[in-house]
């Protein structure tokens, strides 16, 4: 039976337990000495949904275009599930890069399983991936359509972003150690995502059809496609988008993590 389960997975079963104390140690480093702690998890979404609506919303005017008399708060919404799914992207690829590299401890002195390192990363975004998730639903509960059945399809559609992450920090944190200018790489990286990944615009309805034909393998559009389409627009959910996300996750996670066992052992060498 276990053959038919992905290496990754059974090693970060095996490891469980480590794994969630390097997650929750990622969490408090990150608030610590902080006056707000935990409350910026709340609070940093929020302040950047207002910074998008206002400028996206108000001064060029933008709109989804999905559903009838949209307002500037349906706009926003739409935005704001956009940013969740993607803010964990973001989160991922800007510390992946030095996963490695800022504990050389772990690579020379101890055994340790090094693989666990980028995971603890993609866990605390995951953390701050359902505080916004929670935030979202609240908000649509409160001041969107309310909630329907549709909703129950965002669970099935963070975990391929999740996995999709996962693998991407494996092989970044793996190539970060013998490639230091990565790290100088993703912030462009991440803003060529986030204007592709149409969290401020509609694909079905604001995209050429010339641009559509290459952004359609874009896992993180589809991902924000098909949650605004199950909670806000009410919309049936793309089976065909939503198993190309699983595979690409599959496929993402695999070579990934065969990436990252593959160039671990020189990083004694060059740490």
């Amino acid at each position: 039976m276990n053959r038919f389960i992905p290496r990754f997975v059974t090693d970060l079963a095996k490891n469980r337990g480590l794994l969630w104390q390097l997650t929750v140690r990622n969490i408090e480093v990150r608030h610590k000495g902080s006056v707000l702690g935990l409350v910026w998890s709340f609070l940093n979404p929020l302040l950047m949904l207002s910074i998008y609506v206002v400028i996206f919303g108000f001064i060029f005017g933008g709109k989804f275009g999905e559903i009838a008399d949209e307002t500037k708060l349906d706009y926003a919404l739409g935005i704001f599930l956009g940013l969740t799914l993607f803010q964990i992207v973001a989160e991922v690829l800007s510390v992946s890069p030095t996963a490695i590299t800022n504990n050389p401890n772990f690579v020379k002195k101890v055994v340790f399983p090094l693989e666990l390192l980028p995971a603890a990363n993609v866990g605390g975004a995951t953390f701050h991936l359902l505080i916004s998730s929670c935030l979202v639903l609240l908000g649509v509960s409160l001041f969107g359509p309310g909630l329907h059945v549709g909703a129950l399809w965002l669970p099935l559609i963070l975990v391929p972003v999740i996995l999709i992450c996962l693998g991407m920090s494996w092989f970044l944190s793996a190539l970060g150690v013998f490639f230091r200018d990565i790290g100088q790489l993703m912030q462009f990286i991440i803003l060529l995502l986030m204007y592709s990944s149409g969290i401020f615009y509609s694909v079905q309805r604001r995209v050429p059809w010339v641009a559509w034909h290459w952004l359609r393998f874009n896992p993180f559009l589809l991902a924000i496609d098909l949650a605004r389409n199950a909670v806000l627009w009410q919309n049936p959910v793309n089976l065909k988008h939503m198993l190309y996300l699983y595979l690409f996750a599959l496929g993402t996670c695999l070579i990934g993590y065969a990436s990252f066992k593959k160039m671990k052992s020189g990083f004694a060498d060059v740490l």
